[in-house]
């Protein structure tokens, strides 16, 4: 007995090893990255010229009227009323325009915030297989738009938190998708040798996804005829293509700024972050922001540069079999500069009325490079 239960021992643990190393051998890695399968874009781009030109490394920083994008908890610490409008010429003579306005209450310790956003282009020619230069006449255009409504707290004299409902509208020629989503934001604020130090941790675009739909989906399908019937003719029945959902392109950013030397007069703030999206690989920027006060005048000026690491800087258009990659230039120097940014601002200051001009540049590589102005009020 006790000879036969070893040896039932034994096989036990031979076919128990064997499961073991066959589970292994089985393990898959898998990427859960959702390269090209998200829609509205347009989400991602930055809202204001301040901003773009930081490399949106802004969002631990963001105390002002821009924070309804970069961060809705710094909504709540920007201190009276505000307005902001942009207007960015993107790739392939796309149109960007953002527009926000928000205000404190609650003793400044509250603020609600409303913005829209803009995207696309208009009659651009329609080229298929029987008619490749377009010559028909016929046109189609692209609008999408997003309407957003924020609200902020400052919890204690340290932490902010916001958050930003969304709902967004996505029009491709004659088809058309919607979705509803949220930016969820935290700032936590101190002092470190006696100079600011700020953190952010940011969620963006988390919502629903997209389902267009539009007569272009209508279609005629012929159906076939029966066995038995074969000499009958069938007509065509009407149709609708069901179109794929599209996810949301979500962003995930963890930030950290910090002041180097602080004053009423000066400042220089450096700033840091971590991004990661759901679809393409995790990537990071860093930047810095110099702002001086021009005396007792109430003007101000600002400079601010930065730089944003994501794949495509890893691009070798030189390893390329295309077409010079549709037409874009991909010289040596193009793509050196990829991912550069870099800007400025003046500010007005009186008593509580104030007006600020930015501008942007950032370069995208073999994409070329775009420019970003935005005007800004408060009262």
């Amino acid at each position: 007995m006790r000879k036969g239960s070893l040896l039932l021992s034994a096989a036990m643990l031979v076919l128990g090893a064997g499961s073991v190393r066959a589970q292994v051998v089985r393990q898959i890695e898998t990427d859960n990255t959702a390269y090209g399968t998200t829609a509205a874009e347009f989400l991602l781009l930055p809202a204001t010229a301040r901003g773009a030109a930081l490399g949106g490394a802004f969002s631990a920083l963001a105390n002002d009227i821009s924070s309804i994008y970069f961060n809705p908890a710094g909504l709540a610490m920007m201190g009276r009323a505000s307005a902001v409008a942009s207007s960015m010429t993107y790739v392939a003579d796309t149109r960007y325009a953002y527009a926000a306005v928000g205000m404190p209450f609650s003793g400044g310790s509250r603020a609600i915030g409303f913005s829209a956003t803009t995207f696309g282009f208009s009659d651009q020619r329609v080229y298929t297989v029987e008619d490749p230069q377009g010559e028909s006449g016929e046109v189609y255009s692209v609008s999408q738009t997003a309407i957003g409504i924020t609200y902020s707290q400052q919890f204690s004299d340290r932490f902010s938190a916001g958050f930003t409902g969304k709902f967004i509208n996505d029009r491709l020629g004659g088809v058309s998708g919607r979705a509803f989503a949220v930016d969820m934001g935290t700032n936590f604020h101190a002092n470190v040798n006696g100079r600011p130090i700020r953190a952010g941790f940011v969620i963006q675009n988390l919502g629903t996804t997209v389902r267009h739909s539009g007569t272009p989906l209508d279609a005629l399908v012929n159906r076939e005829a029966p066995t038995d019937q074969q000499d009958v003719p069938q007509e065509p029945a009407r149709a609708s293509l069901q179109a794929k959902d599209w996810g949301l392109p979500i962003m995930f950013r963890v930030s950290l700024a910090y002041d180097l030397f602080a004053s009423s007069a000066n400042r220089f703030s450096l700033m840091g972050e971590f991004t990661q999206p759901n679809n393409t690989d995790p990537g990071f920027n860093f930047a810095g922001e110099y702002n001086v006060g021009l005396g007792a005048s109430g003007f101000s000026l600002a400079g601010r540069a930065g730089y944003t690491y994501a794949p495509d800087n890893n691009l070798d258009p030189a390893a390329s079999t295309s077409a010079n990659y549709a037409g874009f230039d991909t010289g040596v120097g193009n793509e050196g500069m990829d991912g550069f940014s870099a800007g400025g601002g003046l500010r007005y200051q009186a008593n509580r009325f104030g007006i600020g001009f930015d501008y942007a540049y950032r370069h995208l590589g073999m994409l070329g490079s775009v420019n970003m102005i935005s005007v800004g009020l408060s009262w």
